[in-house]
């Protein structure tokens, strides 16, 4: 395994200080399995409410992916008080860096997903519905190309600013004084799904008490009205942040203890391979 780390810089906001860092894991080809391999990748986004990004869906994510032959980067994106459309841009440009890098590191450039959890749900999503927007066209310019994700797969996101809004996740990424109607409605997701949004895995449990189910509910069912392909997954039990449910992301949990939930993930690399 090749483990590597780039900058993503574009300072749109000027509390910027340091560019975002990108990790990447990238399996090796053998002679013995096959040189030649081309592999998936999967851009991954750790949620936190837009407030800071959570060590349980990072590296343990990654390592996952990576075990079954996904190319898995991580990206540790800018929070509050850094505000949109920041984040957006560093995932966008983390997405062409990946495709710009294809045939150094064996990945197929027509399979590239995008797995978000929670807040890190909610700016996968808007790669998904924004990456070709005219005004994303205009703030990256030249660098606007290559930036389209083919996939989504999204852990109990944060989708709408609505009624059942996680209304932190908003307060962080937009700031109060910037929630405006026109900022919420471009970011409840939505109401910005098109025909060129890609196919999405979704899954959320009924109990989720801080992001209520009805986000990946609605992102699901408009996805479904643009007869975009949709798979979701609604787990009765379960509460928020659960991540891969299992020893690996809970310090307290024994080897072999898993939540219900945890089966996610291989339905999740088996939709990759799909």
């Amino acid at each position: 395994m090749r483990y590597v780390q780039t900058e993503i810089r574009n300072n749109l906001d000027p509390l910027v200080e340091k560019p975002a860092m990108l990790t990447g894991y990238i399996p090796d080809n053998t002679i013995e399995v096959d040189m030649r391999r081309v592999h998936p990748a999967v851009l991954v986004l750790p949620g936190g409410g837009y407030g800071f990004t959570s060590s349980r869906e990072n590296e343990a994510i990654a390592l996952k992916f990576i075990s079954e032959g996904i190319c898995a980067f991580v990206l540790n994106y800018h929070v509050a008080p850094v505000r949109f459309p920041q984040a957006l841009c560093e995932a966008l440009l983390s997405i062409k860096y990946i495709r710009e890098h294809a045939e150094e590191y064996n990945i197929d450039p027509d399979n590239i997903s995008v797995c978000g959890f929670s807040a890190g749900g909610h700016l996968a999503a808007s790669t998904g519905v924004h990456w070709n927007n005219s005004y994303i066209k205009e703030i990256l310019g030249d660098k606007a190309y290559g930036i389209n994700p083919n996939r989504l797969i999204l852990a109990y996101p944060v989708i709408t600013s609505g009624e059942f809004a996680h209304r932190g996740s908003f307060e962080n990424l937009l700031g109060e004084e910037n929630e405006s109607e026109k900022l919420l409605e471009l970011n409840s997701l939505e109401k910005q799904v098109s025909k060129d949004t890609p196919i999405t895995f979704l899954w959320h449990t009924y109990e989720d008490d801080l992001v209520p189910v009805q986000n990946s509910m609605l992102f699901a069912t408009a996805l479904m009205e643009h007869k975009i392909p949709t798979e979701l997954h609604i787990y009765r039990r379960g509460w928020h942040g659960l991540s891969l449910g299992n020893h690996l992301v809970y310090g307290d949990w024994k080897y072999g203890q898993n939540h219900v939930t945890s089966d996610w993930i291989d339905m999740a690399i088996r939709f990759i391979y799909d």
